[in-house]
């Protein structure tokens, strides 16, 4: 699993747009053309594709051409690396302040002379 700098940028930056966010979310009911993804957002059909590509750069969706149709889906497994760096920054943060709390806990309490 590649939890390169780089690709963690790609994917943070990928996610850190409300449009795509808001794809990825309509993506998780299944694949959709770009028409139809885009039908609900106010911007032009070249506007949109560039948050297409994005998505597609970050690897977050795929996108196929039958004819004049484009067809963009999830793919499986691609939030992976962010999962397992938010999961290891969970880790870490929680054995600070868990080293914190026996520090509290175990310091002597009384007047400081």
């Amino acid at each position: 699993m590649d939890l390169s700098p780089v690709r963690l940028d790609a994917l943070f930056q990928a996610l850190g747009d409300p449009t795509r966010r808001a794809l990825i979310h309509r993506l998780a009911a299944g694949p959709a053309t770009v028409s139809d993804l885009a039908r609900p957002f106010d911007m032009t059909l070249p506007s949109f594709l560039l948050h297409i590509r994005k998505l597609e750069a970050s690897g977050l969706v795929l996108t196929s051409k039958d004819g004049r149709t484009r067809t963009v889906t999830l793919v499986p497994g691609a939030f992976t690396p962010v999962r397992t760096w938010l999961d290891d920054q969970r880790d870490l943060w929680e054995a600070r302040l868990d080293r914190l709390e026996t520090f509290v806990t175990d310091t002597p309490k009384g007047p400081r002379t």
